[in-house]
């Protein structure tokens, strides 16, 4: 494993590192990916192994752009082809029918698979290397262990997965720090009508715009997906919500809000955005100073805000 920069060759280099069936670790828009080919098993029962993810929790297939939807999937609706056109690249993922393509080991069981073409240019010019290749689509689950906080640095993957991952085959691609910073919305496109299974930054509202029909606020779908357990994205320290924290307790609130006495200030984000792009950082940040319990005051509102309370809500069950 070594943490290499971004450079053209390097890139190439990790291309054929994913086609040799190994793993890397690389940037998205989002959090960072732990890849491998999609259409090799073995490959991808390392993510499995690295992550210590359950077999049955299937993989979001990152894909160089929209024309490769019809290789993964079958009965492809109009709807969902206006998301791709509106949303990719984009932190976005369409759940489809699978094809013959998508096998179980992919899937985790499930007769669907989620499709992604993530909006950061390393992981494109990835995707697109290893395209030429001969590769088609590369599963990539977060790169942390199962369960944990998604990383938003490739030092953060490093932290996470050194012990796990081959240290002389395996790559991380160090492309800075992500610019969303919490997974990619997930869209159930194998109903007459597009319904959202995991939030993030590509709103309700986004949705129904784009494709001139209803989206269901509540989840009914029996779908498994990334990030659908009760608990998930959680640090050691405990955390609870909208309380205030004591002397020696962290603290994440926005910038408006004062820190109280004692406490220790892990982010203070001056918007949603910066909300998005910190909180799973400041997480880490407060493990790595050994805290025992952190207080976040979560962000009001819709959209991108809503999906924050989303993950803060599993990150402290």
């Amino acid at each position: 494993m070594f943490l290499s920069k971004c450079s053209t060759n390097s890139i190439k280099d990790a291309a054929k590192s994913i086609a040799a069936g190994h793993l890397v670790a690389f940037p998205t828009e989002t959090v960072y990916g732990l890849g491998a080919d999609a259409t090799n098993e073995e490959a991808v029962a390392k993510i499995y192994r690295a992550k210590g993810r359950p077999a049955d929790h299937p993989l979001i297939v990152h894909i160089a752009s929209m024309d490769a939807i019809g290789d993964w999937a079958v009965d492809i609706t109009e709807y969902a082809i206006n998301l791709a056109r509106d949303f990719w690249p984009g932190p976005m993922t369409l759940v489809f029918n699978r094809s013959a393509i998508a096998q179980d080991f992919i899937t985790g069981g499930q007769n669907t698979v989620g499709l992604r073409v993530p909006n950061q240019p390393i992981a494109l010019a990835l995707l697109k290397e290893f395209e030429e290749l001969g590769g088609n689509g590369i599963a990539a689950p977060s790169a942390n262990r199962f369960g944990a906080v998604s990383p938003t640095t490739a030092e953060a993957v490093m932290d996470e997965l050194e012990n796990y991952l081959d240290k002389t085959l395996d790559v991380i691609l160090d492309g800075g720090p992500c610019q969303v910073g919490v997974e990619s919305t997930i869209i159930d496109c194998t109903t007459q009508t597009p319904q959202i299974l995991r939030l993030g930054a590509i709103t309700r509202e986004m949705i129904q715009e784009s494709t001139g029909l209803l989206v269901v606020e509540e989840i009914k779908s029996d779908i498994r997906v990334s990030g659908s357990l009760e608990s998930h994205y959680s640090p050691s320290a405990h955390v609870v919500l909208d309380i205030e924290p004591q002397n020696g307790e962290g603290f994440i609130a926005m910038d408006s809000i004062l820190t109280p006495p004692g406490a220790i200030r892990l982010a203070a984000p001056s918007s949603v955005e910066a909300y998005a792009r910190e909180i799973y950082s400041a997480l880490r940040y407060a493990d790595a100073q050994g805290l025992t319990k952190v207080c976040i005051i979560q962000p009001e509102g819709g959209g991108l805000a809503a999906a924050i309370r989303d993950r803060l809500k599993r990150a402290a069950n």
